[in-house]
């Protein structure tokens, strides 16, 4: 029978959800080609096969991976490659600038099946050690909450050979964001080879080595492998499950840009006593020029930023239906009311933002002086919708500034533009490496991979389906050269701090995307 994903419970509840691992009877899925079949992998079998990986994903994450060093990279890919290779994947390391990306495909392609690129990262953040409650962010950790709410550590030996708690979480450094989903797909394939069976569609995976870093040569790197990596669609196994823990389906996302803004004073800082009153502030003009970006309720008002964003009544209906819990987020985020750029927070994430991420002029604190600062700077991000790439937010923005009155310089004003001109600011933008990408909802890959999910999970709730999911991945930028549909599967609880400190995947994760990999590959479309 299929079986619901579980919310995130409180430590009370921690024995209802072992039911999430009861056995269930095995059906038969045929397959999109010939006769074949596999046995539908039953949470219980998904459990056994998700703990027979758990000391290779501990090994894993034992490595560092923050892309900014190529050895450590190096080592991630070697050991991946090996992992892939015993499972009876033909490998390939891809160059790319001594940060190899990784390519896998498993035997047996058939040109009468679909093939499907699995798209996932091997690289992660950073880490700031003195911040993590664990001796080490690569040396990885089991927990349990507490009554109190707290994490604390316990023995990991349980994990690997024990009954498992769903509830249990593994901290560390990409544990959630990405390798967890490179070894529930590992763990999938076991699966299916243990049962005998072959995948409906034909498998390649790539596993990109500078995700974290805006993926800065995705689109060369694929484009120099275009005919291996050619496929019929894509899944992106990146990103949070809806905060409900429900099959989460996401059919886009916003790319991003930065931007900066600075206003120019004094050629140098002034005494406040004797200048003040006479010399404009910086400062003060930066504050009043990002003010007349938006408006008290959070809605940009440069003209034109959101007129290219086009949501019909269906696009809507399917966004309501996402089951947010807005009070609830509003509490965790510990803010009265919301921007109104949206109706709700699924809206709000279909259009351009404008977010002011920073803002420096002279000092504060025991550094300050009694001065007129001689300029004043602003750093933003901008994240852009598929109808608004960078290039036309920032003209809109920078023609907003010159209408407020600004000259515009490259760089540092000359003396004969500070005599001439009595607004001087310099503005520039470029996109992150990531662009905007959407694919519609109904579309083949969509019900397909729809379809898989609600045979394994059922439709009770049914798999919520986000149109554009707001932060970024590198989408666009492999659909560009591969010119195919895509959906973006996540398969990690919502909650694992990714990018911060203290990461974690739910061991019940691990086992649901161990089935949820299973169900992708052994569906045909």
């Amino acid at each position: 029978m299929p079986i619901d994903f579980a919310p995130i419970p409180s430590p009370r509840q921690n024995r209802r959800q072992r039911r999430l691992f009861a056995l269930v009877p095995a059906a038969f899925l045929l397959f999109g080609h010939g006769l074949a079949q596999a046995a539908e992998l039953s949470p219980a079998l998904a459990e056994r096969h998700a703990q027979a990986t758990y000391r290779e994903y501990f090994e894993l994450l034992a490595l560092p991976n923050d892309a900014t060093v190529p050895e450590d990279i190096r080592k991630n890919v070697d050991w991946l490659e090996q992992a892939f290779r015993k499972r009876g994947f033909t490998t390939k390391q891809l160059p790319n600038n001594g940060k190899p990306m990784l390519y896998a495909e498993f035997p047996g392609s058939d040109p009468a099946r679909k093939t499907v690129l699995f798209y996932m990262h091997l690289d992660g953040q950073p880490v700031i050690p003195a911040q993590w409650a664990q001796k080490s962010p690569w040396t990885p950790v089991l927990k349990r909450k507490t009554e109190k709410g707290d994490w604390e550590e316990i023995d990991s030996a349980p994990l690997f050979s024990g009954p498992l708690d769903p509830e249990w979480r593994v901290f560390g450094r990409a544990s959630a964001d990405d390798k967890g989903p490179i070894m529930m797909m590992l763990a999938a394939i076991d699966a299916l080879k243990a049962g005998g069976g072959q995948p409906a569609v034909n498998v390649k995976v790539i596993l990109d080595s500078e995700e974290e870093k805006g993926s800065p040569s995705i689109s060369q790197v694929m484009q120099a492998h275009r005919e291996l990596l050619r496929s019929d669609a894509i899944v992106i196994h990146d990103g949070p499950m809806h905060a409900t823990n429900r099959p989460t389906l996401v059919f886009g996302n916003r790319g991003a840009a930065d931007a900066r803004l600075t206003v120019y004073g004094a050629k140098v800082p002034l005494h406040s006593g004797h200048y003040g009153n006479y010399a404009p502030n910086p400062a003060q003009r930066l504050a009043s020029l990002l003010a007349s970006m938006k408006d008290d309720t959070g809605r940009v008002t440069v003209p034109g930023y959101y007129d290219r964003v086009k949501i019909g009544e269906a696009d809507r209906k399917i966004m309501a239906a996402v089951p947010d819990d807005e009070a609830a987020l509003k509490r965790r985020l510990g803010i009265a009311q919301t921007d109104k750029v949206g109706a709700n927070y699924q809206e709000a994430m279909q259009y351009p933002s404008l977010n002011v991420r920073g803002m420096a002029s002279a000092a504060v604190g025991d550094k300050v002086a009694n001065i007129v600062p001689d300029k004043a700077e602003a750093e933003m991000d901008l994240r852009t919708t598929p109808d608004s790439d960078a290039p036309y937010l920032g003209k809109l923005i920078e023609a907003h500034i010159a209408k407020q009155g600004y000259h515009l310089v490259k760089g540092t004003p000359t003396d004969e533009e500070r005599a001439r001109y009595d607004k001087i600011a310099s503005f520039s933008y470029r996109s992150e490496g990531a662009d905007a990408a959407g694919s519609p909802i109904n579309s083949p890959i969509g019900q397909w991979a729809y379809k898989a999910l609600t045979d394994t999970f059922g439709t009770k709730p049914e798999p919520v389906r986000i149109r554009m999911m707001g932060g970024t991945v590198p989408t666009a930028e492999i659909v560009r050269v591969l010119q195919v549909p895509f959906a973006i599967i996540p398969l990690v609880n919502a909650d694992n701090n990714q990018h911060a400190a203290n990461e974690n995947l739910r061991m019940g994760n691990y086992v649901t995307g161990v089935q949820t990999v299973y169900a992708l590959m052994t569906h045909g479309f």
